[in-house]
């Protein structure tokens, strides 16, 4: 006589005189529990794939999100950039401007008259007056440069600056500037001082050949 009880998925077998029977319900005890593990896999996966769903739909609004807001912006953006390649009247009226000018004008012509008298002049020898022009013509180069900067600056459509950034850079090129001039004209200060001590040397040098009758 056999009795078979069923409680919460466990098979419960009583057996009287029959061995084969336990084994078969060991066996759909197994199953039973492996069923339980598949269906709580199953469910975890079905989570983990809702929860990818949910991240890609986020990442997939926040893209569309940001493109709109992106191309919403740009037109105010470019014509922002736009409006920095123009320069103002207040920048181009900037009393610098002309001082700067006016300021390379005196490097170009005190360059070329004080070379010009130094070339001229006997007391120099050629090594000293190539290094003399070597300076100048340093000096003319960088020249060129702050012109060709000042020029971009106060120019429309070359750089993208605003006001204040457009002023300061004049203002870096007319301190540039001023320095140049400053140390151009301490250079041949210098340069001239002695060739005056040198001509009063070869004064000097005549009038005792002379005193003395020494050709």
């Amino acid at each position: 006589m056999k009795k078979l009880f069923i409680r919460s998925g466990v098979c419960i077998l009583l057996l009287m005189g029959t061995t084969g029977m336990t084994s078969r319900c060991f066996g759909q005890e197994q199953e039973v529990e492996q069923l339980a593990l598949d269906i709580q896999k199953l469910m975890q996966l079905k989570k983990i794939l809702k929860n990818m769903i949910q991240g890609v739909q986020i990442l997939t609004n926040g893209y569309n999100k940001v493109k709109e807001v992106t191309s919403g912006n740009y037109s105010l953006h470019e014509a922002f950039l736009d409006g920095l390649l123009e320069v103002s009247p207040s920048v181009r009226k900037y009393q610098r401007v002309a001082d700067i000018i006016r300021d390379e004008g005196y490097i170009i012509a005190e360059y070329k008259n004080t070379y010009q008298r130094f070339k001229n002049n006997p007391v120099f020898t050629l090594k000293e007056l190539d290094y003399m022009g070597s300076i100048y013509s340093s000096l003319v180069k960088q020249t060129a440069q702050n012109i060709s900067e000042l020029t971009m600056v106060i120019t429309s459509g070359e750089l993208r600056m605003n006001d204040d950034e457009r002023l300061s850079a004049i203002d870096r090129i007319y301190d540039d500037t001023r320095e140049k001039l400053s140390f151009l004209r301490n250079f041949n200060q210098k340069a001239a001082q002695i060739a005056s001590a040198r001509n009063q040397a070869l004064q000097n040098t005549k009038e005792l050949q002379k005193n003395y009758g020494i050709q």
